[in-house]
């Protein structure tokens, strides 16, 4: 089962992915990964994406970039673990490129799928979308030593990629679940273990 959790910055997604998969190694197999990278080749594609100092990339570039890591760590690791595994969780995938690229840098929901055909074979059984707003989630990254590339564009661009994911949770209803990230991280947790144990128990 192959399970990617999207959202904005700050928005905690990678505290409760290490939350549900403490819960969920009690009864399965779990690995947890990430985008941009999750291999060697495809973090060093990470690197490159959130260096502060590489400010001066045009979006195009950054959507490439972005597609080029997900087919390298799709090949690295999201295919051959499928079979090992009983759960893969992912922090991130093809659905922060619809909302930061497609979406908030204007790209187009066609041209991401264009550049990303490769992940559209290898989609997710389950997405949980944990939305927030963006001040409260901006807030909470700038106390961090450090900021990324990303993390330092202005309020206005993190309001679209809200935006755009609230766009996609529309059209992937079948897909994407939206959790509301206000809520407590023991709540959203508990939500995203009912969630999941409710489509493990629909397939056996």
């Amino acid at each position: 089962m192959f399970i990617t959790f999207e959202g904005v910055e700050g928005s905690g997604k990678t505290t409760i992915i290490k939350l549900v998969e403490e819960e969920l190694k009690k009864n399965y197999s779990v690995l947890i990964s990430r985008e941009p990278g999750g291999s060697r080749f495809a973090e060093s594609i990470r690197r490159l994406l959130l260096d502060v100092k590489n400010k001066d990339i045009t979006y195009h570039t950054e959507a490439l970039l972005y597609a080029a890591s997900r087919t390298q760590h799709l090949i690295d690791v999201i295919i051959p673990n499928k079979k090992k595994v009983d759960i893969i969780l992912c922090d991130r995938f093809i659905d922060s490129s619809f909302a930061y690229q497609g979406y908030a840098r204007k790209l187009g929901f066609s041209y991401i799928k264009e550049i990303n055909s490769f992940a559209l074979k290898h989609m997710p059984d389950i997405t949980f979308y944990i939305d927030l707003d963006p001040k409260i989630g901006i807030s909470r990254i700038r106390s961090r030593e450090k900021n990324d590339r990303l993390d330092q564009e202005k309020i206005t661009f993190h309001e679209k990629v809200r935006e755009g994911y609230l766009e996609i949770s529309k059209n992937y209803r079948d897909r994407i679940i939206v959790i509301n990230g206000s809520m407590s991280i023991e709540k959203i947790v508990n939500k995203v273990l009912l969630e999941i144990n409710k489509v493990k128990n629909e397939h056996r």
